[in-house]
């Protein structure tokens, strides 16, 4: 294996440097390195069921973990560069100008991604050039390698049957590992033509401006890898492990949940990080069921990945893995009602007003609008899970995806969709009425779901 390489690494959802595999082998094969992010110009346009994919609490969160990469990387020397354009059209003339040797990335279970990549190794592959440009890749942002996964066989039938195999298998996850080699690269800048995909450093202050990350009214969300390994800490050091499962369901709280999803979803944190934090957890003070539960959220998490990457585009249409497709319809006033949290339901309500507020909703939260949205208002789910990919601060394509096919009933799960009782959850996780006052779930509401009967369309 070749050393000294000219190289290129570009940042995706892996925004940290410590456990960064695919960086790790760039750093260590790199005699000359640069490195980028690329913000995807279709992300800001209204195009996917009519929404933008990235909204500002998302992009706010991106650009923050961004700016203390750069500082973090400065210290060592490199420079991260932070870019705008069509992603194939940037990394193809950045390869080409620059002609670098080898080129790296984290893998995910992104279709389009992955679609972009594939898309740009053939290009690389059939170009006429002297240069040969080798591509590296690690799923960073999981559990489990690609190679231990499909050693299970096929168990994507189900979660449990996913579960039940891991847990049979005895498979283990590997130790987060440092990345910084002995000898670290020469930073590369850009070329003088590929400047212009350069973003302005006033276009990244302006879309964090008056933007506050409150997950909820006390608790302020600090972006970055820094501060994730800092809440990664404090959360292992309290007792709080020991009462999640029982708190897991509350609509508002800090401490009722972990809060690693946002940390999760931008790769601030990797999943080995917070697995062999608990990990070290369970044998310093003890397992239990709740601090099992943690773990078992983390493979629920690992499940939709790997079925996302079986999925591919399937994971987006409408009829998912289901044989026939759901009784359900795009109604524009019923989706706005319920975007805008003025449903007749005041629990969906303030649900919705505290994702618009704050980019953030519990797990719990996001089962129950998920419900209303497919059941109640009889709304086409894609939609719905559009509208979460817009506004989440934490959304993660798999996941997100993958748990509106499994609320719809067109995902891998042979009991079918989902289907709560709004009133039960109400007495359940509201009884006294608190969360829906303070997010105003009953105000200015109508009580009908459309403004005018089907039958007044034929009357005139």
């Amino acid at each position: 294996m070749s050393q000294h390489k000219k190289a290129l690494f570009c940042f995706t959802n892996d925004l940290r440097l410590a456990d960064n595999p695919a960086l790790k082998s760039v750093l260590e094969r790199a005699g000359s390195l640069a490195l980028v992010y690329i913000f995807n110009p279709q992300e800001f346009i209204a195009k996917r069921y009519h929404q933008p994919s990235l909204g500002k609490f998302r992009l706010s969160f991106i650009i923050q973990s961004l700016f203390e990469l750069q500082r973090q990387l400065q210290v060592n020397g490199l420079q991260l560069q932070i870019l705008y354009g069509d992603p194939f059209n940037v990394l193809s003339t950045l390869i080409a100008e620059q002609n670098f040797s080898l080129v790296g990335y984290n893998q995910y279970a992104d279709h389009d991604a992955q679609v972009c990549w594939r898309r740009l190794e053939r290009q690389c592959l059939q170009a006429t050039t002297t240069t040969e440009v080798e591509f590296v890749s690690s799923w960073g942002n999981n559990l489990f390698s690609e190679q231990q996964i499909y050693s299970l066989g096929e168990v994507f039938n189900s979660f449990s049957q996913f579960r039940r195999q891991l847990e049979r298998s005895l498979l283990t996850v590997d130790v987060p590992q440092d990345i910084w080699p002995a000898v670290l690269p020469q930073s590369i800048a850009l070329s003088d033509l590929s400047i212009q995909f350069k973003v302005s450093h006033s276009w990244l202050l302006e879309n964090t401006k008056n933007i506050t990350l409150q997950l909820d009214q006390s608790s302020l969300l600090k972006p970055g890898e820094q501060a994730a390994q800092a809440h990664l800490t404090q959360y292992f050091l309290t007792a709080l492990p020991h009462t999640y499962k029982a708190t897991r369901n509350a609509l508002a709280g800090f401490d009722t949940s972990t809060k690693f999803s946002p940390y999760l979803a931008h790769g601030n944190l990797s999943a080995r990080q917070i697995w062999s934090a608990l990990k070290h957890f369970e044998l310093e003070q003890g397992a239990s069921e709740s601090s099992y539960w943690i773990g078992f959220e983390l493979l629920w998490r690992e499940y939709f990945h790997w079925l996302a990457q079986r999925m591919g585009k399937v994971l987006f249409q409408f009829k998912g893995l289901a044989t026939t497709a759901p009784l359900t319809s795009y109604f524009p006033e019923r989706f706005n009602k319920w975007c805008n949290g003025c449903t007749p339901y005041p629990l969906v309500n303030a649900c919705m007003k505290q994702l618009n507020a704050t980019g953030y909703m519990s797990n719990r939260a996001r089962q129950i609008v998920a419900s209303c949205f497919v059941n109640e208002l009889g709304l086409d789910w894609r939609y719905g899970a559009a509208y979460f990919e817009q506004q989440l601060v934490d959304y993660d394509v798999a996941s997100n995806w993958g748990n509106w096919q499994y609320i719809a009933g067109v995902g891998a799960d042979p009991r079918g969709g989902r289907h709560f009782n709004l009133q039960k959850q109400t007495e359940i996780y509201d009884p006294a009425g608190e969360f829906i006052a303070y997010w105003q779930g009953e105000q200015d509401c109508s009580q009908a779901l459309d403004s005018v009967d089907a039958s007044d369309w034929y009357s005139n």
